[in-house]
């Protein structure tokens, strides 16, 4: 309600559970329907994940796989006849640079976020003569509300400190700036850009080897 509230023009919301292929189909249907003008961009932007020990239990595991790598293979699957009929079109995913690193106790998180940009590579070739792009937006550390649930302001705070502290240029990355790669990614400013992994995390990045040498 507060994103359409702030959209200047007609917006049509639904809530569904991503993981729910029916569901997707439907609401791609509803939007081809409402929405008679071509679809300039589908972004599959949900994602969860859960702390672990070295394997989460596998309820866990599955949760985080479902709504992270299957989840995007719905939505994708739900939009693109239409946006092969119309012959144009954007796909972003949203990933992680978890999904080219290991993190400890994301191991579920890392898998589903890196079978996500392999994913995204391959469509990017098959899909290209159909003038569909298909990219991924990777983010590091964002300063958003989820990761205060069950904290402290002081310890959320530390947390903040730390990440800022951990990159190149100091500060920690906002909802915004995800925003704004995503919008260049779906744009015909990135018109021959297609395959590839932009990476928004303020440099935190270039601390892995050998993705310091990306």
């Amino acid at each position: 309600e507060e994103t359409a509230s702030l959209i200047d023009g007609p917006v049509l919301y639904r809530k569904l559970d991503v993981r729910d292929r029916s569901a997707q189909m439907a609401l791609a249907a509803e939007v081809a329907e409402w929405a008679p003008l071509p679809i300039g961009c589908v972004f599959n932007n949900a994602g969860v994940t859960v702390s672990q020990t070295a394997m989460g239990s596998p309820e866990d595991d599955e949760w985080v796989v479902d709504v992270n790598f299957w989840g995007v293979v719905h939505g994708t699957r739900a939009y693109l006849p239409i946006l092969q009929q119309q012959g144009s079109g954007a796909i972003v995913n949203t990933s992680s640079v978890f999904g080219l690193v290991g993190w400890p106790t994301q191991s579920a998180y890392c898998a589903s976020k890196a079978g996500m940009l392999g994913m995204t590579r391959s469509m990017a070739a098959q899909l290209g003569p159909d003038g569909i792009r298909v990219n991924a937006v990777c983010p590091g550390f964002i300063d958003t509300p989820w990761f205060g649930k069950g904290m402290s302001e002081e310890r959320v705070a530390k947390l903040r400190e730390g990440s800022a502290a951990a990159t190149p240029l100091k500060v920690a990355s906002s909802a915004d700036d995800i925003a704004a790669a995503a919008a260049f990614l779906a744009s015909r400013q990135s018109r021959h850009v297609t395959g590839e992994t932009l990476l928004v995390d303020a440099g935190s990045h270039l601390g892995f080897a050998p993705l310091g040498m990306r």
